[in-house]
């Protein structure tokens, strides 16, 4: 709107017009005033044309293969799960040689109450993250949705 319109309604009930969105005393209400002014007219001509041409624009849809995050040959699959092995050893082999040289190692009672406690923190942070996950599980309405 320009400095010389006065309207007595908010602006922003213009884009409530075009989208027909206003109850029948503000449609009214904005109706009387664009016959009286040309600049608001305008402003409302080009809001339809914006909103219409949003409407009418086409997005190309994705197949349902790019969608996946699954490995998308049988090379991809099994490397990712000879990784996941490897990894997963790996971790559990440091695990045992940690546990063993806590066990065996000559730390202060302190130093291993420190180390203990940690270790329950992040495996009580992992719970509960992981008892969100299964509760989540249990009610997402959108864990089938392939797309």
């Amino acid at each position: 709107m320009n400095q010389l319109c006065q309207p007595t309604f908010d602006e922003s009930m213009l884009s409530g017009y075009v989208d027909a969105e206003l109850t029948q005393a503000e449609n009214q209400k904005v109706q009387v005033h664009l016959e009286e002014c040309p600049s608001c007219r305008a402003l409302v001509e080009d809001l339809q044309q914006i909103r219409e041409a949003a409407m009418t624009t086409l997005f190309p849809v994705p197949s349902d293969d790019e969608w996946r995050e699954a490995p998308r040959s049988p090379g991809s699959l099994w490397s990712r799960r000879l990784g996941w092995v490897l990894v997963l050893g790996w971790m559990l082999g440091a695990l045992v040689l940690a546990v063993y040289g806590f066990t065996q190692g000559s730390a202060a009672w302190y130093e291993k109450a420190l180390i203990v406690v940690l270790v329950f923190g992040a495996l009580l942070l992992f719970l509960s993250v992981l008892m969100d996950r299964i509760k989540a599980l249990k009610t997402d309405r959108y864990g089938r949705v392939k797309k």
